[in-house]
């Protein structure tokens, strides 16, 4: 069996990953981000999900290598983790009252073949209406300025939503294990 590599720093990938109970060791790959002119979500999760696990490649030549990327859509444009306190306010303002879409890639390259396989999960969140105090009072709770969208929706984070609508709610944290799970028996691993 190859050895496991999730493609990332995230400690909520890591931890997601960790359910499964198979070892594997993280690596941070070092990768532009950025949009390309014109690029949808979709397309933008996808690519930078397959980049993140195809620069870890060639340091990782027998591996089976996850990589994954969320993207949040906002009024038609890709929103990214705020950063710090102001941002947050905006991003939540933004989002009270609204159904949101996560997008969230996954793909499993199996370094040693080069086989690759990949998915996007969207995941719908409906905020409840988010007043001012609401908000504060929320992201000095969490300080969730490293997630995009502003929350935590394994935390205290679940208050802000009036509802969740999605296949695997994991994909909403950044990691959509049931689909991994099926790409990983794809290679052979047998889960549980």
């Amino acid at each position: 069996m190859p050895d496991l590599l999730l493609a990332s720093s995230s400690p909520w990938r890591r931890e997601l990953l960790a359910r499964l109970g198979l070892p594997f060791a993280c690596a941070s790959p070092d990768i532009d981000e950025s949009p390309l002119p014109g690029e949808n979500a979709e397309t933008l999760c996808l690519r930078l999900a397959e980049a993140k696990a195809r620069a870890l490649a060639a340091d990782y030549p027998q591996h089976l290598i996850i990589g994954s990327d969320q993207v949040l859509l906002l009024d038609g444009e890709a929103v990214s983790k705020p950063g710090n306190h102001a941002a947050a306010v905006r991003q939540l303002q933004l989002c009270s009252g609204r159904r949101i879409r996560f997008s969230t890639a996954i793909c499993l390259l199996n370094s040693r073949s080069g086989h690759i396989q990949q998915a996007v999960e969207p995941f719908d969140v409906v905020f409840r209406e988010l007043d001012n105090a609401s908000i504060e009072r929320y992201l000095l709770a969490e300080q969730p300025y490293d997630c995009a969208g502003s929350f935590k929706s394994e935390g205290l984070g679940i208050s802000l939503f009036e509802s969740l609508q999605g296949e695997d709610p994991n994909s909403l944290i950044g990691l959509p294990l049931i689909r991994l799970c099926t790409m990983l028996r794809n290679e052979g691993l047998q889960l549980p």
